[in-house]
């Protein structure tokens, strides 16, 4: 599940009503213990409470979906390079494929790690050198000293990439966040476009704060101010507690409803919602919180007219985090672009329907005057 500023609001309320359940359980089972509740129903009820807190993911995952026969995993590749930044944090950079392979580098989104891109980096090593990266503060990458999220910091690590990658033109492609980093970068960094980069491959990004795109904006942008930026902090301030009432709402399965909603469209697998269930549980809320923040600043418009490259645009017809009119936008204004919508397919269509979004990205390649492969 990518953490956005859309979701927020239920990923809190998913998190209270976890610890509502194991808490009314107990109090239950202490009432009965004490026998101010009488009967053998109660002793039941607040057995069934606890222990659903702990083990419901093992009742609502096989009911919820289907096993898939190629479910993913948490791989990772043996050549790593840990790059050091001038601001303390550290960034895991994992190379897959020939290297004298067409680099591609994928930037996710905020949330999980490079581990999300299990299918593309299967099924698209063979012929491309593929690079992940996991952004700092996630994964295997530590956070800046100077607690620096902006979009800005990200795409100077981007370059930093970019640079020990060798010689030859890479291709950029972004995930959500990582869609906004690249924009972020082609303002900084245009003298790169056209020489240290090729193309760009955006998938279900946006093009400006994603409050203003996401599904119910009008009532998220009045939201923002007054409801969302205050729990935001006082989720960085209580970020070890409610890192435990994620965990829990994971174990109970209640998890799998938020990560369903915002992510996925009732195609995706068994393993692919715990997948991305897992990963979204493995980040801080600390640092989702500080990275949330920073998209309530960014704004990217007026870059989309200055992108000289060739750019493919991939949006999943039924994504509610960036609803297919900011790619419809950013097709529009951006110079030499060409529109991928996969249906069905939501905000994960990357991993829901994995094999055309590879395709998609392959086509492209090739059209590029790159090597393309089938997956």
């Amino acid at each position: 599940m990518l953490f956005m500023p859309h979701n927020f609001l239920l990923v809190w309320l998913v998190q209270l009503l976890s610890v509502g359940v194991l808490g009314g359980g107990i109090y239950i089972l202490y009432e009965w213990y004490e026998q101010e509740l009488v009967g053998m129903s109660y002793l039941v009820i607040g057995l069934a409470m606890v222990l659903w807190s702990f083990i419901g993911r093992f009742i609502s995952l096989p009911l919820l979906r289907r096993p898939g026969s190629e479910e993913p995993k948490f791989t990772r590749s043996k050549t790593v390079e840990r790059l050091r930044r001038p601001d303390g944090s550290i960034l895991q950079v994992e190379f897959y494929g020939p290297e004298d392979g067409q680099p591609i580098i994928m930037s996710h989104g905020w949330g999980p790690n490079s581990t999300v891109w299990y299918y593309a980096k299967r099924q698209l090593s063979d012929s491309f050198r593929v690079i992940v990266w996991d952004l700092p503060g996630l994964g295997k990458s530590s956070s800046s000293k100077n607690k620096d999220y902006s979009l800005e910091k990200y795409a100077r690590d981007l370059e930093a990439i970019i640079a020990i990658t060798g010689d030859k033109p890479v291709i950029l492609l972004g995930h959500s966040m990582g869609g906004m980093i690249i924009l972020t970068f082609c303002r900084l960094f245009p003298q790169h476009l056209g020489s240290r980069v090729a193309s760009l491959i955006l998938v279900d990004t946006t093009y400006t704060n994603p409050v203003k795109t996401c599904i119910f904006s009008g009532l998220i942008r009045k939201l923002q101010k007054p409801l969302l930026e205050p729990l935001l902090y006082i989720t960085i301030v209580l970020s070890p507690i409610l890192w435990l009432m994620t965990w829990l709402s994971y174990l109970n399965g209640s998890l799998y409803i938020s990560v369903e909603l915002s992510g996925f469209t009732g195609t995706e697998t068994r393993g692919q919602l715990n997948f991305a269930a897992i990963l979204s549980a493995l980040g801080s809320p600390g640092v989702l919180a500080r990275g949330t923040l920073a998209m309530f600043n960014y704004e990217e418009t007026k870059t989309l007219a200055t992108i000289n490259v060739p750019v493919l645009v991939v949006c999943g017809a039924s994504d509610i985090a960036t609803k297919p009119v900011a790619s419809d936008r950013m097709k529009a204004e951006l110079p030499q672009a060409e529109l991928v919508t996969i249906n069905p397919g939501g905000h994960m269509a990357l991993m829901e329907q994995n094999q055309r979004f590879a395709q998609a990205v392959s086509a492209f390649c090739s059209a590029c005057g790159n090597s393309g492969v089938s997956p």
